[in-house]
């Protein structure tokens, strides 16, 4: 019995020890199991940390760079009594450009003729303050902005249509040009204002101001006078068929007056004009020696030639004169332009006793003077009309065809023709002396190397000889 008892009593405890231990293990056999809500508040707890940080760092960056973005940006103006603020000088004249079509243009181009261009335009807009940037403070001093207010004050600068702008030549090659701003309704001599252009950087900006003279002051032959200046200034007198002047920029004694003359002839019966770029190509620049390649071409620009000019200055000679042209490939050009590619047809020929001579031709058989013939003997009337002790001496010559006694007659008539035109023309008669001399003078052979008749070198040898002897 007891032991019956005690054998219950031990399983009795047994199983409350069981069912103990699955209470504390959290059997799904407990029928109150413990909750998760403190969990699930600590998670989201976590998550609206994260999105609150992540929030904060975007617009951390976005601050950033509206920050960055303006940095450069001018602060903002404070307006009191809503009153205009005050505009800078030039942002006006930029404005004032913009009225009138024309863009502003920095102080350095890429282009020299935009420059100049611009310039000139804001000079005719009475423009100061743009003028004064485009030209720069190396090359503008006060003095002659003042001047320039004066040249284009009251509506007095006109620039000259439709090249306001005009390219002189080089200065130093690929690296400082000269250019020249044209005024109209001007005195020749004042009616140019030059600017020497700097490339740096393959860009240019103005180096030097040249003013023209003031209302009183003497014109000069040049207004600049370095071997540039000089070469221009000659070039210009050649070709609007001023002798005279064009003798002051010369040395005598290495350029003749025939040589001269013959220039100006053939400028006029070519119709040349300087090329409009690079009319004057800088060969040497030295301290006593400069040479140009001057350009030229025909008036409706078909065809381009050029010759050389060379400069010297000397001990008796301070200041540059040109000691030498080299006209040998203008004269082929103007061979093949108008004597038909027959370089002995041109008007300036080598004369046996140095220098150079004159020549006019005649048609067959004829002595009158032909229209060609007579604006040739225009510019030689202009010459001789400057000094009435100039003389030049005529020689009639012929062809071969005909007798002789008829050639004699025949090249006296050619000279007395000539000599009746510059007289016509206003030249006193005492300064020409005239001679005939038939055909003994041939200037190419009348027949070629097989005996044949040659009518080309006879076309040459149908002619007076101007030799001037001055």
């Amino acid at each position: 019995m007891a032991d019956s008892d005690y054998s219950s009593s031990i399983k009795s405890e047994s199983t409350a020890q069981s069912h103990r231990a699955a209470a504390s293990a959290g059997s799904w056999k407990d029928p109150k199991p413990k909750s998760k809500a403190p969990l699930i508040f600590f998670l989201f707890v976590v998550l609206l940390v994260l999105s609150s940080s992540l929030v904060m760092l975007e617009c951390s960056k976005r601050q950033k760079r509206i920050t960055t973005q303006n940095s450069n940006a001018p602060a903002p103006l404070v307006v009191e009594n809503k009153a205009e603020p005050k505009k800078d000088p030039m942002q006006e004249a930029e404005e004032s450009l913009k009225t009138t079509g024309v863009s502003p243009v920095q102080p350095a181009q890429d282009d020299p003729l935009d420059l100049v261009t611009a310039i000139g335009n804001a000079l005719a807009n009475q423009d100061y303050a743009t003028a004064e940037k485009l030209i720069g403070k190396q090359a503008l001093t006060s003095e002659m902005l003042e001047r320039l207010k004066k040249l284009s004050g009251q509506g007095q600068l006109k620039l000259r249509l439709p090249n306001p702008v005009r390219e002189v030549g080089e200065i130093e090659v690929n690296k400082r040009a000269r250019y020249s701003l044209e005024l109209a309704d001007r005195e020749a001599g004042r009616d140019r204002i030059y600017f020497d252009l700097m490339k740096k950087n393959n860009l240019w900006s103005v180096e030097k101001l040249t003013l023209p003279p003031s209302e009183g002051e003497a014109i000069a032959r040049a207004l600049i006078v370095d071997s540039l200046g000089i070469s221009d200034a000659f070039l210009l007198a050649a070709l609007n068929q001023n002798f005279a002047l064009a003798k002051e920029f010369v040395n005598p004694e290495k350029v003749s007056d025939a040589t001269l003359a013959g220039l100006c002839i053939l400028f006029e019966e070519g119709n040349y004009k300087l090329r409009e770029e690079k009319p004057l190509r800088s060969v040497i620049q030295k301290e006593t020696v400069a040479s140009f390649l001057a350009n030229v071409e025909a008036s409706d620009g078909t065809q381009a030639a050029q010759f050389a000019i060379t400069l010297k200055k000397s001990s008796e000679h301070p200041n540059w004169v040109i000691d030498e042209l080299n006209l040998d490939q203008l004269l082929s050009d103007y061979a093949n332009r108008v004597a038909g590619g027959d370089v002995y047809y041109t008007p300036l020929i080598k004369n046996p006793a140095g220098g150079d001579t004159l020549v006019l031709y005649f048609d067959f058989d004829a002595e009158e003077i032909t229209p060609r013939t007579e604006r040739q003997l225009a510019i030689v009337a202009m010459i001789l009309k400057t000094d009435n002790k100039k003389k030049i001496h005529l020689s009639g010559h012929t062809d071969a065809l005909g007798s002789a006694d008829y050639n004699q007659s025949l090249s006296a008539k050619r000279a007395e023709a000539v000599k009746e035109n510059l007289i016509t023309a206003g030249v006193n008669p005492a300064q020409i002396v005239t001679a005939a001399k038939g055909l003994s003078e041939p200037r190419r052979p009348n027949v070629n190397a097989e005996g044949q008749d040659d009518p080309d070198g006879r076309r040459a040898n149908r002619r007076t000889e101007i030799y001037l002897d001055f």
